[in-house]
């Protein structure tokens, strides 16, 4: 599940925090932000503070900054939840079957440090068909022309939420 440090296919590093970043990026969590990162838990629907959300920018990991999906990609799906039709990079989002609840899924996570982000589902509009079900704890938007976060200060800060 582990992916390549350096990809040809992104600028970002997606080499995983070592144990001692991973307890810094931790740290910083409220309580609702760690049981759905860690613990693979969901918000109350129509509660996510980025629900409705319509400015241009980049939503990225809240645990550890990797850009994840850009604004133009977010849709109205009515689930309650910020849904986007694809990811800003492939490389940046991993697809993991989940079979809790009685259900079969595909959840989806931080390419770079395996956070829960929520699932995604092929009824989503065109072009892609698909539908990334993400919870507002689980994203942080940086606003178009915003530096990015960079907690693990990998440059990624040099980056902007421009498209």
């Amino acid at each position: 599940m582990t992916k390549p440090a350096e990809s040809p296919a992104t600028p970002f590093d997606l080499t995983p925090p070592d144990l001692a970043e991973r307890k810094t990026l931790e740290a910083d969590l409220t309580l609702e932000e760690a049981d759905v990162l860690l613990r693979h838990g969901t918000e109350a629907p129509f509660c996510g503070g980025l629900l409705d959300n319509k400015e241009d920018g980049v939503y990225c990991c809240r645990l550890c900054g990797l850009p994840l999906f850009r604004a133009h990609t977010k849709f109205e799906s009515g689930t309650g939840w910020p849904s986007f039709f694809a990811p800003m990079n492939e490389a940046h989002v991993i697809g993991v079957r989940d079979v809790s609840y009685g259900m079969v899924r595909v959840e989806t996570r931080c390419a770079r440090c395996d956070s829960h982000q929520g699932h995604v589902f092929p009824d989503g509009p065109p072009p892609t068909g698909l539908r990334y079900c993400i919870n507002s704890v689980s994203l942080e938007f940086v606003p178009d022309g915003e530096p990015l976060r960079d907690p693990l200060g990998r440059g990624d800060n040099a980056q902007t939420g421009a498209r």
